[in-house]
């Protein structure tokens, strides 16, 4: 049987990468699934990628006026949230003694303010025993030079998911932290082969991982397979992060 079937979930940065993998899967799961990004063609080409059960509304993650109007969509046409994977993030190197107001802004508006407001602003069509994920990183644990803002903002999206379990647990709602490690999407291809080598070489198989290893962990965090899973944060990163 599908693991999600007849579930509402929504998305959120659902329109390339590991989210719209996990949008894809969690579809063929049985879902139907509400999508958000930024740009609108982007937007329109992963909602036809995604094909079927599936509702797109462009926003910005960090813009709480995007997000009443997302919830409002997901009202009118279904009323409620089984769950909600809170994806949308963003990431950008900013040395010490070089950090500038606006990446400073930048990186915390989005990764965590945003993250905030998705999660406080779904509450009221969030079902009692829903799941609610959220994408962290390794570089929470882990630093990395000219990352440290970054880092930080993951961090704090860890300390969040340990206090909204105790906040939620009249409602048995539970959340959960899933931090990737070095992925291969396009998110990397500005970095150059050069920053992909070295982040092969940090991963114990020699591979970076997939999107859709990410969407497999995500829609086990999301499913009744983890009911008994609560305030973790699962690390997909291949032990890059581990060791």
């Amino acid at each position: 049987m599908s693991k999600l079937q007849g579930k509402v979930a929504v998305i959120t940065g659902g329109s390339s990468g590991m989210a719209l993998a996990t949008a894809k899967l969690f579809v063929e799961q049985g879902a139907y699934v509400f999508v958000t990004g930024r740009d609108q063609a982007r937007l329109n080409a992963a909602v036809a990628e995604i094909g079927s059960n599936v509702t797109g509304v462009q926003g910005d993650g960090a813009s709480l006026a995007d997000l009443d109007r997302l919830y409002a969509t997901v009202k009118k046409e279904k009323g409620r949230i089984d769950v909600l994977y809170a994806s949308a993030g963003r990431g950008e190197f900013g040395k010490l003694g070089e950090i500038t107001e606006k990446h400073f802004d930048d990186i915390m508006n989005l990764n965590v303010r945003g993250t905030v407001f998705t999660v406080q602003k779904a509450l009221p069509l969030m079902v009692d025993g829903g799941s609610i994920v959220m994408t962290g990183s390794m570089a929470s644990i882990k630093g990395f030079a000219n990352f440290g803002v970054y880092g930080a903002s993951k961090a704090a999206i860890r300390s969040l998911a340990r206090a909204w379990v105790l906040d939620l647990k009249e409602r048995n709602i539970r959340v959960n932290v899933l931090s990737p490690g070095p992925i291969d999407t396009p998110l990397l291809d500005p970095l150059g082969e050069q920053a992909k080598t070295y982040f092969k070489s940090m991963i114990p198989r020699g591979t970076l991982g997939r999107p859709d290893e990410i969407a497999s962990a995500a829609l086990f965090l999301a499913s009744s397979d983890s009911s008994f899973v609560n305030g973790i944060e699962l690390f997909v990163d291949g032990g890059t992060a581990q060791i």
